[in-house]
Formats: structure tokens, sequence, C-alpha cells
């Protein structure tokens, strides 16, 4: 299929925007006005749903994927992003995205704007294209998976944020004051590629986002966007050089030999023993149940993507 079959008509689709006013009524009522006022006018009929919670977000992204839109727009973070591919992976609707958030690693990766502004300039001129998910005991996720430290660090985010606010200042102290807290680490038997290895970490991070291991300073952006995962074991048990690792990430300079064991696969079992355990995904948190069956859907998701960009994922 060309490029010219791939454009997408704005004109005569049903498109339904999904956001979260938990996120800032405020800042919701805002963006809500600026899509009315310069996206909707071009589609075949518009209309918004907002969900109250982000706890409310998956259940509304599911409703709307079963009501018929010809494109679904996710408003926001990569929380909401996440929430509104995973009820549209495999369903073949394309979702447009609108970024919202702190760091908004998704857009990033898509290359369709850093701003809502940016974003709505690719959804009045786009095509579509296919992109990979993450996923994680039936969990989609678009940017990573953790266990151990980091769910913990989103808690204790959670708590800063209510009393100063979002910024990326207030992520990264989180993580001081989080990794301050941590107490014991995990034993991990991890299985890939038929071969089982065992570990004893305060944190694994999988990632599926090249943009944020860029970030990060980390290798392995390659190996994603050949449609891979890269999984990161820290090496550090306990606090003091998990927080200095942490610290190296947030400045660019972490050796992964240094740092973190890495492996690189799109599919991967990681069993603790716990029979639950705290999961943090792109920036939310769910509790599920071990062993951990993380892999790679290829081609699970339609986006859109600027019509005269450059591809980033495939058609």
């Amino acid at each position: 299929m060309d490029k010219a079959e791939l454009r997408f008509d704005l004109g005569t689709a049903r498109v339904c925007a999904v956001m979260n006013s938990g996120s800032g009524r405020r800042r919701h009522h805002e963006t809500a006005a600026l899509l009315n006022k310069r996206l909707a006018p071009h589609c075949g009929r518009f209309e918004t749903r907002v969900a109250e919670h982000g706890r409310d977000l998956p259940q509304l992204a599911r409703d709307v994927a079963s009501e018929g839109f010809d494109l679904v727009i996710a408003v926001g973070g990569d929380g909401t992003q996440s929430a509104v591919a995973g009820a549209l992976a495999g369903t073949g609707i394309p979702m447009g995205v609108l970024p919202g958030g702190t760091f908004n690693y998704f857009a990033r990766d898509l290359g369709v704007g850093e701003t809502i502004e940016e974003g709505i300039d690719t959804i009045l001129d786009a095509r579509q294209s296919l992109t990979d998910l993450g996923e994680v005991n039936g969990l989609i996720f678009l940017n990573n998976i953790s266990l151990g430290a980091y769910p913990q660090i989103l808690k204790t985010r959670e708590g800063i944020y209510r009393r100063w606010g979002r910024s990326r200042l207030a992520a990264y102290w989180s993580v001081a004051v989080a990794l301050r807290r941590l107490r014991n680490p995990m034993r991990l038997t991890a299985r890939v590629d038929g071969e089982e290895r065992h570990f004893t970490s305060a944190l694994v991070f999988v990632a599926r986002s090249a943009y944020q291991l860029e970030t990060f300073g980390l290798e392995g952006a390659d190996a994603i966007r050949d449609g891979r995962m890269v999984v990161l074991v820290a090496k550090a048990s306990r606090a003091m050089p998990l927080f200095r690792s942490a610290l190296r990430l947030a400045f660019g300079h972490s050796a992964r030999d240094e740092d973190f064991d890495m492996i690189v696969t799109d599919r991967m079992e990681i069993e603790t023993p716990a029979k639950a355990q705290l999961v943090a995904h792109d920036g939310e948190k769910t509790r599920l149940a071990s062993p951990f069956r993380m892999s790679v859907r290829r081609d699970a998701l339609r986006v859109l993507l600027p019509a005269d960009g450059r591809d980033k994922t495939r058609a």
C-alpha cells in the first residue's frame, strides 16, 4: 500500500477524543476548548469523552473502542496513551496521539510532536501506520514496565505531585525519596530463549521506548526499533548503590556494564517468590501475578503520523 492510500480522511471520520480530567480540571477545560476550535471543524463528527479519575480510563477507552469510531484520540500523558492503546490493540481502529504529560515518550518515539498543538497539526494532515506494543500478562504497555523500586517511586511521586505540583524536578526528587525507603531486594528467575538465569536485584526495567533509552544514555534503542524489548536488571540490590545508578541515569552517564545486566529479546518470563507484585507500567501501577510473561506484539496498533514525516513504524 502506497503513502497516498494510507492518508487518513479526517473530513468523513467519526472521531472521539479521550482524556482524563483528574490530571487538572482547569487544564482539561482549556484542552477541550482547543480541540473544539482547531480539530472538531475538520472532522465528519467529533466528540469528547472524559474520565473523572485515572483508574476509570481503561474502561472508558474500551467503551469508546466498541462504539464504531473511525479514530480515537488519546489526550494526555503516557498513562492515558497506554490505556487507549490497550483498548485499541488488535482492533484496526487508528489512534491519534495528543501529548499532554510530563515526558511524552510515546509521542516522541512516534515523532507526532511534543505538545498538544503539534499533535493536532499531525492529525490534521496524517497518514496511518502500524507500531509494536509491549504486553505483560495481558496488559499492554507502550514505553516500559518495572518491578521493584520503581513502583515505589511512582507511589512517592504521587504524593510529591499533590503537594508541589507536576514537574520534572518533582519526578526526579521522588526517585531520591523512594530509594531512601528501599529495604529488601528481589530474588528473580528469568527465562529467555530456553535458558534460565537467576538475579538478586532492587529493580527490573523493561524498555519499549527507544527515545527513553537514549534519554537515559543507555544502549538498546536500535534493538527496540527492530521490534524487540530491552530488559535491564540493576546490579545494585541496596538503596545507596541503586541511588548512585539512578543519578547517573538522570544525567546520562550510566554504563550498562557497570549498573545493569542487559537482556535483548522479544519474549521473556520473570518469576518472583511473591505470588503477586506491584508492577509499574507507563507511569501507572497494577498488581499482577507472578510469573510475568512479557512479549512484543508486532504491528498491534494503527497510529496516525505526519503525512510527510519520516516513518518510525511500519505501514
